[in-house]
């Protein structure tokens, strides 16, 4: 795929099975937004299942206001596609993504240098109606159950991280110190017996951090 997505992304995955299952779901998003009462100085939460099952988000944020837009199994091949249906229809204070199964021990892993030019066309995307709003890129956690693709998935968070780093209002949220342990293993604490999603003490530890950059970045 290394060609394609150089030359563009939607174009090659909009036609995919794995793709096109989605679009129920971003149907029932667009129709949440035709009678849902959203402020306008919203932050987005979207990306894959850790924002979809995250209960808690709208009080682990506060004061901020939310709009979540979590779907299970959420690869930013999809998540090309659909950005612009996802979050261009809102007016919002900040965007915070969170997207971690394009590198999950599979043969259809995308390498790290796929994740980081389909992180760059999502906020192309994001850019086109959002110029100036901050964007937070969550990085992949470290878990168990993926341990043995976790170089590449260190590898790619390394690289959204320089992008960020060089990009006016866009954010790179680091959060691997806090979930290895001493001896450097995902700590198993934080993790639902799948050892892959968090339970309710990572989520706490989670949000703490994101909270921390929220605060950071936009309380000036």
């Amino acid at each position: 795929f290394s060609f394609f997505i150089s030359c563009s992304p939607v174009r090659v995955y909009r036609q995919l099975p794995e793709v096109k299952r989605w679009e129920s779901e971003i149907q029932a998003f667009e129709k949440t937004d035709t009678y849902a009462s959203l402020p306008d100085n919203s932050v987005i939460f979207a990306g894959s299942s850790s924002i979809r099952l995250w209960t808690s988000l709208a009080e682990d944020v506060a004061p901020y206001p939310v709009i979540q837009r979590g779907y299970g199994g959420a690869k930013l091949s999809d998540f090309a596609v659909y950005a612009d249906r996802i979050i261009h229809p809102h007016n919002c204070s900040a965007i915070v993504l969170f997207i971690a199964n394009d590198i999950a021990g599979n043969d259809s892993d995308k390498t790290p240098r796929e994740v980081l030019r389909l992180f760059r066309y999502v906020v192309r995307t994001i850019r086109r109606e959002f110029p100036d709003t901050p964007v937070f890129w969550i990085a992949v956690t470290p878990t168990e159950s993926r341990w043995k693709v976790w170089p590449a998935i260190q590898e790619a968070n390394s690289m959204i991280r320089g992008y960020c780093e060089k990009s006016r209002e866009l954010y790179f949220i680091a959060t691997e110190d806090q979930f290895l342990d001493d001896e450097g293993f995902p700590r198993k604490e934080l993790f639902l017996p799948d050892m892959l999603h968090l339970n309710s003490k990572g989520y706490e530890v989670w949000s703490a951090i994101i909270k921390s950059e929220l605060d950071r970045v936009l309380v000036r």
